[in-house]
């Protein structure tokens, strides 16, 4: 039994924490990149052509932000480009914002480590990532140049100054985007009153099926897309969540298998003369077979519950503050995950470890009881 409650609370564990990894990248992507929804011109994501836009910005936006389960909705302008320091030179992709509706969104404000994020009061002010500074080797209150095409196809340098470096759990998206005011990068390209990119953060996400149906009829003629059509590896990163937990569970099941055929294996050699008692005097060999199998199951019904237990008291304690993997931040960022995990697990997995504890424990004792019938009852009741 004790071998039992271990090996689930380890597998209950170890799913929750998989999954805390797993819905980290997630809502790091759908947080800082893509957002639940994206509204674009239904051919810009083919050509990423700056001169793909929508128009009516204003207007669409207030349209959208008054349905249902819309948490924020802002729109953005893309370009990309390179941007260059004194000492170095990148390609990045350009993001025109809004500022206060960017903090609604992806609250991108919260991640500046220096100096401050992007204001109103000073002249092309520039938002960049920790990553991407420490490669231009610049610093808060640096110029830099940014040279891209405008939608006419005639190249662009512009001078903009760093007022903030921020830094997310995403190593790539840190060292290839770069953040400026939406107006500003708006007559740099010669477009006004338009944008490249919708974005919408949902209250709920349950009902982001319905809200994609209401933003296409919205907005006709334009391509709308959830997070998962956007970003494959989030859809795969999903999927992947059942399968590792369904891996995990299989090899420690395994582990268990052999356990408690080892176990009731020695518990039906102890008994070997009492058993060959119980069969001299009439008990059949199904009855005998039946009560092997029986001892097996009721210690499986027992543990699995205890080990449940155990598992979610171990869950529940770790979820307040997470897990700090700090000293791992580095290599977890190359996968856009956060260096603080929360383990989570849903109901529904806590079912599918009960069952397979269940049907481990009825497969582990056929052997036992198949070698407890095989006893001669002659021979066993003279056993010392």
């Amino acid at each position: 039994m004790s071998a039992i409650v271990i090996g689930v609370a380890a597998t209950v564990f170890i799913m929750a924490f998989i999954a805390g990894q797993m819905q980290s990248f997630i809502a790091n992507t759908i947080k800082n990149e893509i957002s639940h929804i994206q509204i674009h011109h239904p051919e810009y994501k083919v050509e990423y052509d700056v001169s793909l836009t929508m128009s009516d910005i204003e207007e669409k936006l207030s349209d959208i932000s008054k349905l249902e389960n819309i948490q924020a909705v802002t729109s953005k302008t893309i370009a990309n480009g390179i941007i260059s320091s004194a000492k170095a030179s990148r390609g990045i992709m350009i993001a025109g914002i809004d500022p206060e509706e960017e903090k609604k969104l992806t609250q991108m404000n919260q991640n500046v480590i220096e100096g401050e994020y992007l204001s109103a009061e000073k002249r092309n002010p520039i938002l960049i990532g920790k990553r991407l500074a420490d490669k231009l080797k610049v610093g808060v209150r640096k110029k830099l140049v940014l040279r891209f095409q405008d939608k006419d196809g005639e190249i662009i340098d512009a001078a903009f100054r760093i007022v903030g470096i921020f830094q997310t759990s995403r190593n790539n998206f840190d060292e290839g985007t770069v953040f400026v005011r939406q107006p500003d990068l708006n007559k740099l390209l010669n477009i006004e009153d338009a944008a490249h990119k919708v974005a919408i953060l949902l209250q709920d996400e349950k009902g982001i099926a319905q809200n994609k149906e209401k933003l296409q009829r919205l907005s006709p003629g334009l391509l709308v897309e959830t997070y998962e059509e956007i970003s494959p590896e989030v859809r795969l990163f999903k999927s992947q969540i059942d399968i590792s937990a369904k891996f995990i569970m299989t090899i420690i099941m395994l582990a268990l298998f052999f356990g408690i055929i080892n176990t009731m294996l020695m518990a039906v050699l102890e008994r070997y003369r009492e058993l060959g008692m119980l069969m001299s005097v009439g008990m059949n060999k199904v009855r005998v077979f039946s009560m092997i199998v029986l001892e097996t199951f009721l210690i499986g019904l027992i543990s699995a519950p205890l080990g449940m237990l155990v598992g979610y008291i171990a869950i529940q304690l770790t979820a307040k503050n997470g897990i700090d993997l700090s000293a791992y931040s580095e290599g977890m960022s190359e996968f856009g995950m956060s260096s603080i995990v929360y383990p989570a697990l849903s109901s529904n997995a806590y079912m599918q470890v009960a069952v397979a504890v269940l049907i481990t424990t009825i497969l582990a004792s056929v052997y036992p009881a198949y070698k407890a019938i095989k006893l001669k009852p002659v021979e066993a009741i003279r056993k010392i």
